[in-house]
């Protein structure tokens, strides 16, 4: 496969789902950027950002990114919602010559998605500052290479069919 492929979205989007999903179709190795960043500090990402704040964490995340993606660990890598956000992670994805990947879902499917989990996130604490968010965040999701867009009634497998779908119509190189 040529292009690294990069899955952004707000949280509770699905990115790390259907990036598990993409990997099986595709026969290739995925990572979860927040996970490897967990491990390597040994704290949640929620955690991490309530004791080095927000910037703190974007710096452990760019740091996090730049290995991955130097390291060529994985043909896939979910982002953090935040990561596609910061100008020094799209350079870094771009200079690799990554293919990014926008999850267009819909706020509400994401804030029951955020709802329902245990962990408390740090920046999306209620409905109205997730909401805020994920509007700031909106047009700069929209720099992706390539939207697809989430609907509640579709399984992670049938979306990385989808996205698989739109790489070859788009002749993004799979091999």
């Amino acid at each position: 496969m040529q292009h690294r492929i990069i899955i952004v979205g707000f949280m509770g989007c699905g990115k790390t789902t259907v990036a598990r999903a993409l990997s099986v179709l595709l026969k290739c190795d995925m990572l979860d950027l927040d996970k490897i960043i967990s491990e390597q500090e040994n704290k949640t990402v929620p955690e991490l950002i309530q004791e080095r704040g927000e910037s703190g964490f974007r710096r452990a995340e760019s740091f996090a990114l730049k290995a991955v993606l130097q390291r060529k660990a994985a043909q896939i890598v979910a982002l953090g919602g935040g990561a596609w956000t910061v100008e020094r992670n799209r350079d870094l994805i771009k200079e690799e010559k990554g293919l990014v990947i926008f999850l267009d879902a819909p706020f509400d499917i994401c804030w029951r998605r955020i709802a329902e989990q245990e962990t408390a996130r740090p920046l999306a604490l209620d409905r109205s500052s997730a909401h805020r968010l994920y509007r700031e965040r909106y047009s700069t999701y929209k720099l992706a290479n390539l939207t697809v867009t989430v609907s509640a009634d579709q399984s992670a497998d049938e979306l990385a069919v989808e996205i698989l779908g739109a790489m070859k119509r788009r002749r993004f190189v799979l091999d």
